[in-house]
């Protein structure tokens, strides 16, 4: 017999894994003839699965990151409770860059778990401690 709290921690487990494969399967689908840098993001929002991935332009400032187009999917579905970030790279995990931290500020708490996925290991951090002192109106 399996206890409510096995239970609900693999319930938890296997949410984390389907976000990993989200933001992993987005990564697949970046467009990034430029710089080469594929990155694929999935946010679980109001308990929903979002992802997006890095749409580059010739005129870099055009482009978008994977987690801002993760992000804006949740907004569109009305989703704006952000409750766990996969960022997916090649190489070594790499946490969002500075303009994608700053927009989740507006949706993400503190204690948000951010997974960062490379190629060999999946490092975790909260997500207070990338973005310590977020801009706020």
């Amino acid at each position: 017999m399996v206890s409510s709290e096995g239970t609900m921690k693999s319930g938890k487990q296997d949410l984390i894994n389907r976000l990993h494969a989200a933001a992993s399967d987005a990564k697949a689908r970046a467009y990034a003839p430029y710089s080469g840098y594929s990155v694929g993001a999935a946010v679980l929002a109001d308990g929903k699965i979002f992802s997006g991935c890095n749409v580059e332009n010739a005129s870099y400032p055009a482009g978008i990151c994977a987690e801002r187009a993760a992000v804006a999917a949740a907004v569109a579905a009305g989703c704006r409770n952000i409750e766990m970030l996969a960022v997916a790279v090649n190489g070594d995990p790499a946490p969002p860059c500075g303009i994608c931290l700053q927009f989740l500020s507006e949706f993400a708490a503190p204690d948000t778990p951010v997974f960062m996925i490379g190629d060999n290991r999946v490092d975790q951090k909260m997500f207070g401690h990338l973005l310590p002192s977020a801009f706020s109106l």
